[in-house]
């Protein structure tokens, strides 16, 4: 108990970890973020925000979710879905960093950008070996291989951002390796699902980052 109280009180943020985001208009205009309001009448039926991290998440989340179902479901030879796998992620690495750039202004931040980045092409590269060099222990472990990629990303987030909610995320991100073995022949669907989810429930919903977050203004037209 005391422990976990010094680690909220000097380190992590005491806030709720994750919240809905309450409305279009609750943050402040900064570049390339998206304001989406719909209301009949007096009636808010849709009121929300993606900043360009948000988009990224977004991203991140098809991409993932897309490559890890067509290796569940279809019949794809594996270094075809090497070349088209590997191209969409450069893809999405490169739109990540080039939405992120204006970020990259708050220490913290630039910090986190920089490790997915690595972290992107760390496991690109080990996927990309496995299956044009036959690497079989490798590429029997691919699933475990990109959770753990998801779960030190997201640990290091929290820890930067001293965020509740990417080190939960990453923790769950852990959990979900110790369970593939339980999921049969779904190790794929499970591992695109875990990351999929983990990226868009990171960009719908407001998430505590320390003292972070402060420094947006800076970022402002």
């Amino acid at each position: 108990m005391t422990w976990n109280f010094l680690l909220e009180l000097f380190w992590f943020d005491r806030s709720v970890p994750l919240r809905r985001k309450r409305s279009a208009f609750e943050i402040e205009d900064l570049p390339g973020l998206w304001r989406i309001h719909w209301q009949l009448g007096k009636t808010i039926i849709l009121s929300t925000f993606y900043t360009r991290i948000d988009q990224a998440c977004i991203l991140w989340g098809a991409i993932s979710t897309l490559i890890f179902a067509t290796a569940q479901f279809l019949a794809i030879d594996w270094q075809i879905q090497a070349f088209l796998w590997s191209g969409l992620s450069l893809v999405g690495t490169l739109s990540m960093a080039k939405l992120s750039q204006c970020w990259r202004t708050i220490k913290p931040l630039k910090d986190v950008i920089d490790a997915w980045v690595i972290l992107m092409l760390v496991g690109i590269t080990l996927t990309d070996l496995s299956i044009f060099l036959s690497w079989g222990e490798l590429m029997a472990r691919l699933c475990p291989l990109w959770l753990g990629i998801n779960a030190i990303g997201y640990l290091f987030t929290g820890i930067r951002i001293r965020s509740r909610a990417f080190a939960w995320i990453g923790g769950l991100s852990f959990l979900a390796i110790a369970l593939l073995p339980y999921v049969g022949g779904w190790e794929f669907l499970t591992t695109g699902l875990v990351t999929g989810v983990s990226a868009l429930l990171i960009a719908e919903l407001q998430w505590d980052s320390g003292d972070v977050c402060a420094h947006l203004k800076r970022l402002e037209r």
